[in-house]
């Protein structure tokens, strides 16, 4: 994420939500040294001279913001579904991350966290999903790093050691309460890992265990006691329609009602890169 000329994408649909996100997306800019880029994405059938009045108005924006914020910002629109061509951008792009807004799950905007995840799950690229802008511009001082005994949970290493290493973060590892024998062992092995390549990276950590119960709820509960910055999550391998309809553990956790950013990484989307943040 550190490279030069690397983006961080803010899909942009003029509401409030978008605002906030350019907002986290100014801070870990500044931080890590990345252009931002606002992404309008409009259907394949508009009109030309609409087309037109939106890449105007986008632009206007991102020169705005740019003057605002003191820091570099273009602008794109793209056509498409928002559900393929926001992944598609950032990942034809290598952006470093997207950073995007929700409206959470209230009211008529119920389904929106499912939505929020099905554009997730389309991307290599990290997403932070945020409903509020933040509350400063300084680092992120406590990261949440559920464990489980999916496979996949080593692969959010990379995220965990990057945001420690520029935010000088603690990272508070929550540990899945298992009584099964073979999933225990599992989850072991993961915190195991993670303990691992903290400590070697020289990232403040600390382990906590949580109350039996919906993993999902307990790690937003105790996110919200700590107060923290960010939640760092998987998402589900293979994720299902039925995961859309029925909830996916993530994207209640995306819709928080604590409102707590949420970083989702898509298995087999940053695993490979984990040595240039462990080692570069």
């Amino acid at each position: 994420m550190e490279e030069q000329n690397k983006i961080i994408v803010v899909p942009w649909d003029f509401t409030h939500v978008a605002e906030h996100a350019l907002a986290h997306a100014v801070k870990v800019g500044r931080m890590v040294g990345n252009d931002i880029c606002l992404l309008h994405i409009v259907d394949p059938g508009i009109n030309a001279r609409v087309e037109g009045e939106k890449r105007s108005l986008l632009h206007h924006l991102a020169e705005e913001n740019t003057n605002k914020y003191k820091i570099p910002i273009s602008s794109f629109v793209s056509k498409g579904s928002i559900f393929t061509a926001i992944a598609d951008f950032a990942n034809n792009k290598n952006a470093s991350l997207v950073i995007m807004g929700t409206h959470g799950m209230k009211g008529m905007q119920k389904l929106t966290g499912s939505w929020a995840l099905k554009v997730i799950v389309k991307s290599k690229i990290p997403f932070i999903v945020v409903q509020d802008p933040p509350a400063d511009q300084e680092r992120y001082h406590n990261i949440v790093f559920p464990v489980d005994f999916r496979v996949e949970n080593k692969e959010k290493m990379g995220m965990a050691i990057f945001m420690g290493k520029y935010f000088d973060s603690k990272v508070h590892i929550i540990k899945s309460p298992i009584t099964d024998r073979s999933l225990l062992k599992s989850t072991n092995i993961n915190l195991n890992f993670a303990i691992k390549y903290l400590a070697q990276n020289n990232i403040e950590y600390q382990i906590h265990e949580v109350p039996k119960g919906n993993f999902a709820q307990q790690t937003i509960n105790f996110a919200h006691k700590i107060n923290a910055d960010l939640i760092l999550i998987m998402t589900t391998k293979n994720i299902t329609v039925a995961d859309y309809m029925l909830g996916a553990s993530e994207q209640y956790i995306i819709a928080n009602s604590s409102r707590i950013p949420v970083c989702c990484i898509n298995p087999k989307a940053s695993f490979a890169k984990v040595g240039q943040f462990m080692y570069g």
